[in-house]
């Protein structure tokens, strides 16, 4: 399932980007690492002692159609690494030339795309969203044509593993049960050591995984993040959320939103996700089926129910991160009415979906006025709403409600035309200030923000109605 390999060296590498927090987290020599030494590893000139690295390969539905051979066409395993805690993690290039598994793509990276997973993986970590993400971003000094000629780079992804649904698919494909039997050891070994040796364990792993990415996807949409390419090989066993190219946040309330340049019928639109998510599951479950009984009826019985419960474990999720939102997570079914109120007044009146639940909050502590400026004209419809919402507070103080919404609803996520605008400077005209000051608050997302701050502010709706992204740049 993989083939060894080395990376094409950088011609000329300099530093983007060194994720010095992310090294001394891992246990790395932080000092050591954003050196030369660093550079040299990070930018393919020179393989770590010991490394060997493997272009991995899979299989996978794209857009619903299957594809027997994918793999990684343009990144490379470097090998594991044990942090201090005794976690062990994947180190991998990306954007590091061809591999056996390039399907006729030039195996190189641009600036633009790497900054983008860089920056986006580094905020979803900090709202608390299983993520892989960078440890390092190299410009190449090499060129690589796209539309047109962008200056190339080189990411090293840090993840829990890079095992995912389409792993098991090429697996299975190969009609090989030794390996499929090796492929699943080791990703309950890897993710879910309690159940090795146990009876059952490999549709425990199943439900594991139905379980993680039940709460992953609840946690996108409590952020309105949409991936936006949910292909079975970007769903990862781990749970962590992979593969940072066409996603996006979407910021005018509207279940149907789609950004994806090639998703011209809205399969991976935000409020699709769930149902995506559970169809991915399901050929993880095809998968599976000669390990979790020898008899087949059996096996898909045991299967289905197990997929079926996906659905549960999201809306169990989604209930959670919702009531969490709106500052009554002691609430029952009458807060989730009060919630789906809410989401219907934020998609009739197009409201900002980040800074209405964040305004909410200030409502929260008796601060009315940011939620109903943001409302503007169609704040009259608040009124009901918000009569109904605080006589559900009872005896605990508003403030206190206050204080909990604002460590659940950020103020600050990677605002779509911020984000092009940082890439566009780093791309356009090697300048990465706009870039650092957006790292720079993302990774406080939940902090208070004057009102004038420029990161909290939306596009305009006929900007983020053009808004496009792309694939594999």
């Amino acid at each position: 399932m993989s083939t060894r390999w080395r990376p094409t060296p950088a011609p000329a590498p300099r530093w983007l980007r060194f994720n010095h927090e992310l090294a001394v987290e891992l246990g790395l020599d932080a000092e050591v690492l954003r050196g030369d030494a660093g550079l040299e590893i990070f930018s393919g000139r020179r393989i770590p002692e010991g490394a060997v690295p493997v272009a991995q390969a899979y299989a996978g539905h794209q857009f619903g159609h299957y594809s027997p051979r994918l793999g990684d066409g343009r990144a490379l395993l470097l090998g594991e690494w044990v942090d201090p805690q005794g976690r062990r993690h994947d180190l991998a290039l990306k954007g590091s030339g061809r591999t056996p598994y390039a399907r006729g793509g030039d195996g190189k990276a641009a600036v633009g795309p790497v900054l983008r997973e860089y920056l986006v993986a580094e905020a979803m970590h900090a709202m608390g969203v299983p993520t892989t993400r960078a440890l390092a971003a190299v410009a190449t000094g090499e060129p690589v044509r796209r539309e047109r000629t962008l200056p190339g780079a080189m990411l090293t992804r840090v993840a829990d593993s890079h095992l995912r649904v389409g792993s098991f698919q090429f697996a299975a494909r190969a009609g090989d049960d030794g390996l499929l039997t090796r492929l699943a050891e080791h990703a309950i070994a890897r993710h879910t050591p309690l159940l090795m040796g146990q009876p059952g364990r490999y549709i425990g792993l199943l439900e594991h995984v139905v379980q993680r990415q039940a709460k992953l996807i609840a946690q996108w949409m409590g952020l309105g993040f949409i991936h936006g390419v949910m292909n079975t090989d970007n769903m990862t066993i781990s749970g962590q959320t992979i593969d940072y190219g066409p996603c996006a946040f979407m910021e005018h309330f509207d279940p149907a939103a789609v950004f994806s340049s090639i998703d011209e019928a809205g399969r991976y639109a935000w409020a699709n996700q769930p149902g995506i998510g559970q169809w991915n599951l399901s050929r993880l479950a095809e998968t599976l089926l000669p390990l979790i009984d020898p008899e087949p009826e059996r096996a898909t019985e045991l299967s289905t129910a197990t997929v079926q419960t996906f659905e549960q474990h999201f809306l169990e999720q989604w209930s959670t991160i919702l009531r969490a939102k709106i500052g009554l997570p002691d609430q029952g079914k009458v807060a989730d009415q009060l919630v789906a109120d809410f989401l219907t007044l934020l998609r009739q009146h197009q409201m900002d979906y980040t800074l209405a639940w964040r305004r909410l909050a200030d409502a929260a502590a008796g601060d009315e006025v940011p939620l109903r400026t943001l409302f503007g004209a169609h704040a009259a419809a608040l009124d009901g709403w918000l009569l109904r919402w605080r006589a559900l507070f009872g005896t605990t103080p508003g403030a206190h409600r206050a204080l909990a919404m604002a460590a659940v609803n950020p103020m600050v996520i990677p605002r779509n035309h911020q984000v092009e605008r940082a890439l566009e400077a780093a791309s356009e005209h090697d300048d990465l200030r706009p870039f650092e000051r957006l790292l720079d608050e993302v990774r406080r997302p939940y902090v208070p923000r004057a009102a004038d701050n420029p990161y909290i502010d939306p596009a305009s709706r006929e900007q983020t109605a053009c808004y496009r992204t792309f694939c594999g740049t």
